[in-house]
C-alpha cells in the first residue's frame, strides 16, 4: 500500500525513543510562550560567535531566557540544599532507614522557610529509583532518574499538587477520596500535595478524615500550611507533624552570600546582613529582597550591593545615627534629638523603623548585661559602644528604656501622624530616664525614716529645751532596758509623757503635757531603781517644755518621711492626677471606707 511504511518490521512509535526529552527550562520557557508569546530574538555579537564558531558566515538569532527571580531559581532540589530544618531532616531519614513512613505528613511555619519545598523533597525521596532503576526510598534522591525529574519539572503523574485556597469545597476532596482507590500508574507511591490546608472547608475536612486515617498502602498525603491553629484536631491527630523553623539570621547571611557568588555578584557582608534581618527568618522573603537590592544598586559600582543603598531602599536608619540617637536619650540632649529625628526622616526613614531601632539597642545592651558575653554587633565601633553602655547603665534603668520604648512603638504603630507621635515619645523616654529609680529612692526614703527628722523639723522650744535634751539616745536605750526588764506599764508613761530636761547620773528631771495630771513619780523611780541599782532623784518641772518625748520623735520622723515623699515629683503627679488619693505608709492599715473623702466627681 503506497501510504504503508515500507520497513514493518517495528511499530512506528519506537522510532520515538531517542527523541530527547525537554528540560524543566525548556517546559517553562514553552509555557511563557503560550501564555505571552515567544521572547524576542537577541543577536549573539560577531565576536562571540566567532569565538565560539570560527567559520560562521553571519550573526545567528538566539532567543533570550526569561529571567527567574532568585526565590525559584535556589529552591531547594535535595535536603541538603534545605537549610534550617536539622532536625526534620534527621527525623525522616530515620523514618526512611527503619522503613515507618507515616501516611501523612503535615508541614507547619511561617511563611519562606520551605513547607513546599519540602513536600516535593519528600514526594521525590520516597519514589526515587536512583540512576539505574533499581534503587529504593531514600534521604538523599539522585534527581537523575525520571520520578525525580517528572516531580522537580511538577508533569508527574502520580504526584498531585492542589491549591486548597482555590480549591475549598467538599466536590474537591471527593475527587481526592475517589482517586485514591486507584493505583500509581508510574511512581511507587500515589502523593497528594495539599497547600494552605488550613483553607479547606469545615466539611471538606469531615469528608477526608476517613481516608486521611486509614489511606491506601500506595498513596501518602503531605499538607503544608501557615496557620496549623486553624485546623481540626482531627487531621492534626492523624498526621505526622513537622514544626519548619525560622532561618536563623546567621544562616540566611551565609546563604545569600553563596548565592551572591553564584550569581557572580558583589554585595559588602553588612548589606547581606541588613536582608537577613529584614528576613525576619523566611528565605523566601530575604532572596525577594536580595533581588531587590541587587537591582537597586549604582550601575557606576559595577552593580556591587552596598549596605547603605540596601537601607535606602528598605527605609532604614543608619546605624550610626541609631548610636547617636540612643546616646541622645540617655544624655538628656533634647534639642539634638529632635534634630537627629528630622535629619533622618528627610533622608526617608520611617518613625516606626527609628523606634525599633532603639528598641533594637536596648534589646542587646540588656543582652550584653545578662550573658557578659560578645557583643552581637557587625563593627568593632557598635561593639563598643554597646558594651560601653552596658557597663555604664543599670539593669533596672535598661529595662525601664524598654518598657518606655515598647508602649511609644504602639503609640507610633497607631497615631495619625507617625512623626509627631515619636517625637514625642522619644522626649518622654528621654525625661523619664532622668527620673530616679523607684527602688533606690524607696531604700533612701526608709533611711530617712531610720535617722529621723532634722532639727529644724523637730517641734521644740529652743528657748526652753536644754543641752541634756541632747541626751535622748541615751534616754531611749534606758527605756528599752526598763521595758525588757519585765515593766511595760512604766515605759509606755517614759516613752509617752516624759519629755526629758535634764538626764545625768541618778538624776532625771523632765517635763509633761498638762493633760496627764496622774502621779507617775514613784513608779518611775522604782523602775530605774530595778534597772541600774540606784536611787534616781526625779522631779517633774511644771510647764511640760522639755525635749519631745521619744512618741513624739517618732510621729515627726514619719511625718518627715511622709513630707518628703509627697514632695517627690511622681508623687506630686499622683496626686495632681488623683485628687482625692490618700498616702497610705508600708503596713499601715487601709483607710476605711467612711475615711475616704467623698467626691460627686470620684
Amino acid at each position: 500500500m503506497g501510504d504503508s511504511p515500507e520497513n514493518m518490521d517495528s511499530p512506528p512509535w519506537s522510532e520515538e525513543k531517542d527523541e530527547p526529552k525537554p528540560s524543566a527550562a525548556e517546559l517553562e520557557e514553552a509555557g511563557q510562550e503560550s501564555m505571552f508569546g515567544a521572547p524576542e530574538p537577541r543577536t549573539v555579537p560577531d565576536e562571540a560567535l566567532h569565538s565560539q564558531v570560527p567559520d560562521a558566515p553571519k550573526p545567528v538569532k538566539v532567543a533570550a531566557q526569561p529571567y527567574r527571580v532568585l526565590a525559584r531559581k535556589y529552591r531547594p532540589q535535595t535536603f541538603a540544599e534545605l537549610i534550617g530544618q536539622e532536625a526534620m531532616v534527621r527525623t525522616l531519614a530515620n523514618a526512611i532507614a527503619r522503613d515507618r513512613l507515616a501516611h501523612a505528613f503535615l508541614m507547619t511555619g511561617v511563611r519562606g522557610v520551605g513547607k513546599t519545598s519540602t513536600a516535593r523533597l519528600i514526594a521525590k525521596a520516597l519514589n526515587c529509583i536512583g540512576p539505574d532503576g533499581q534503587g529504593g526510598p531514600t534521604i538523599s534522591p539522585c534527581g537523575q532518574c525520571e520520578p525525580c525529574r517528572a516531580i522537580a519539572e511538577g508533569r508527574h503523574i502520580d504526584v498531585i499538587e492542589m491549591d486548597a485556597a482555590s480549591h475549598t469545597g467538599v466536590d474537591d476532596v471527593r475527587e481526592i477520596i475517589e482517586a485514591v482507590r486507584y493505583a500509581a500508574v508510574s511512581a511507587r507511591y500515589k502523593i497528594y500535595i495539599i497547600d494552605e490546608v488550613h483553607m479547606l472547608s469545615r466539611n471538606a475536612f469531615n469528608a477526608l478524615l476517613k481516608t486521611l486515617e486509614e489511606p491506601p498502602a500506595h498513596v501518602k498525603f503531605l499538607f503544608a500550611t501557615t496557620e496549623v491553629e486553624k485546623l481540626p484536631v482531627t487531621v492534626l491527630s492523624r498526621t505526622q507533624r513537622f514544626d519548619l523553623r525560622r532561618i536563623p539570621v546567621e544562616l540566611l547571611q551565609a546563604h545569600f552570600a553563596e548565592i551572591c557568588r553564584k550569581e557572580g555578584i558583589e554585595a559588602e557582608p553588612e548589606a547581606l546582613h541588613i536582608v537577613a534581618n529584614a528576613a525576619e527568618g523566611s528565605a523566601r522573603d530575604g532572596l525577594s529582597i536580595l533581588d531587590q537590592a541587587i537591582a537597586h544598586a549604582d550601575l557606576e559600582t559595577e552593580g556591587r550591593v552596598t549596605a547603605e543603598r540596601v537601607r535606602d531602599m528598605l527605609g532604614l536608619a543608619d546605624k550610626t545615627a541609631q548610636r547617636r540617637l540612643f546616646g541622645h536619650l540617655l544624655a538628656g540632649e533634647g534639642k539634638s534629638l529632635l534634630g537627629l529625628i528630622d535629619e533622618q526622616y528627610a533622608l526617608g526613614v520611617e518613625p516606626l523603623a527609628l523606634m525599633r531601632a532603639q528598641m533594637d539597642l536596648a534589646h542587646r545592651i540588656a543582652l550584653a548585661q545578662v550573658s557578659g558575653g560578645e557583643v552581637d554587633a557587625t563593627t568593632a565601633e557598635e561593639r563598643d559602644q554597646i558594651s560601653g553602655w552596658a557597663s555604664s547603665l543599670e539593669v533596672g534603668q535598661v529595662h525601664r528604656l524598654w518598657q518606655l520604648l515598647l508602649k511609644g512603638h504602639e503609640e507610633v504603630r497607631l497615631a495619625p501622624d507617625p512623626l509627631v507621635s515619636l517625637r514625642m515619645a522619644l522626649l518622654r523616654v528621654m525625661h523619664a530616664g532622668q527620673m530616679p529609680d523607684p527602688g533606690k529612692l524607696a531604700k533612701k526614703l526608709e533611711e530617712l525614716a531610720e535617722r529621723g527628722p532634722t532639727p529644724s523639723q523637730t517641734p521644740t522650744n529652743a528657748e526652753s529645751a536644754t543641752p541634756a535634751a541632747s541626751a535622748s539616745l541615751d534616754w531611749a536605750t534606758l527605756v528599752d532596758k526598763i521595758d525588757h526588764a519585765g515593766q511595760p506599764l512604766a515605759a509606755s508613761v517614759m516613752r509617752l509623757q516624759v519629755r526629758v530636761q535634764e538626764l545625768a547620773d541618778g538624776i532625771l528631771k523632765f517635763g509633761r503635757d498638762p493633760k496627764f495630771t496622774d502621779d507617775v513619780l514613784p513608779m518611775l523611780r522604782d523602775a530605774l531603781l530595778a534597772v541600774t541599782g540606784k536611787r534616781w532623784s526625779v522631779e517633774v518641772i511644771p510647764g511640760g517644755e522639755g525635749a519631745p518625748s521619744l512618741v513624739e520623735q517618732a510621729e515627726a520622723a514619719r511625718e518627715a518621711a511622709a513630707a518628703a515623699t509627697r514632695s517627690h515629683p511622681l508623687v506630686k503627679a499622683a496626686f495632681e492626677a488623683f485628687p482625692y488619693a490618700e498616702l497610705i505608709e508600708d503596713g499601715a492599715d487601709a483607710p476605711r471606707r467612711r475615711d475616704i473623702p467623698w467626691s460627686r466627681n470620684a
